[in-house]
């Protein structure tokens, strides 16, 4: 009866998680939608420096109200979720980076709950296919990271960065770390990005190592097998070989036999 009771329990749970699942799968391509017009919007806001006040603080308030289709979206799946301690352990990071920008000083992290939102998104369509997904989430994270660092850059004293091209230079650099120094962030903010940045091509450099390492063991495993392969098949023939010879030999040793028991007669 218990064994029964504890096999039942993880089904019930699975039926009930899967309304998580059947929200997850009817907002994915909407949340994919806002996080690429937050996107245009925010490279809109940050490169046209000759926007007026007025129009700066309409694409602003587009952009607030994308971010709180995050948190509503956030809070229907803690909502649906039969583990809600559980769902919030493993979705922490999406749960600050939701508070966090109502700081004003910490407002460019609304990049990161796009960020997030499309790697999530995206990842289950292009799983299995490292090299596409690497390069995306490169070119993503390098854009994102070059507009932010140039918006919180720029018109600060002493700035370094203060073109688009620039900012993207000083990404290329940092995401790949190698950092030649020539270009660095002296905000606040800007280090904070920095950091992130740094860490996240750290993570983009582990995937790609270890995809080549993946690819090589794969290369040099069938390899292996295949030696592996030829050598049990030559020892096979061999053995096939050792017995012919033998059954040679008796077959002469039969006829011998026979021959010299016909001289006899």
């Amino acid at each position: 009866m218990d064994t029964t009771h504890e096999t039942a329990a993880p089904a019930e749970a699975e039926v009930d998680e899967s309304r998580l699942r059947w929200w997850e799968r009817r907002t994915e391509w909407p949340m994919v939608a806002l996080s690429v017009l937050f996107l245009g919007l925010y490279a809109w806001m940050v490169l046209d420096t000759g926007l007026s006040p007025r129009a700066h603080a309409r694409i602003d308030g587009v952009m607030w109200a994308v971010w709180a289709a995050f948190a509503v979206d956030y809070a229907v799946r803690l909502a649906l979720a039969r583990r809600r301690l559980r769902f919030v352990l493993r979705n922490i990071f999406d749960l600050l980076v939701l508070v966090l920008p109502l700081l004003r000083q910490l407002r460019v992290l609304r990049l990161v709950v796009v960020l997030l939102t499309l790697n999530r998104r995206v990842q289950a369509r292009v799983r299995g296919q490292v090299v596409l997904y690497v390069t995306g989430a490169v070119v993503l994270l390098g854009t994102s990271a070059a507009l932010a660092v140039l918006e919180v850059e720029r018109t600060a004293p002493d700035a370094e960065i203060t073109t688009f091209g620039d900012a993207l230079w000083w990404t290329m650099t940092t995401v790949t770390t190698v950092g030649y120094g020539d270009y660095y962030p002296v905000t606040g903010q800007g280090k904070l990005i920095a950091a992130g940045l740094m860490v996240a091509g750290i993570a983009l450099l582990g995937v790609v190592t270890g995809s080549i390492a993946s690819w090589f063991v794969d290369r040099f495993g069938g390899l292996e097998q295949s030696m592996s392969a030829s050598a049990d098949a030559t020892r096979r023939l061999d053995a096939e070989s050792d017995q012919l010879r033998a059954e040679i030999v008796a077959l002469r040793e039969e006829i011998t036999a026979l021959r010299k028991e016909i001289t006899s007669r």
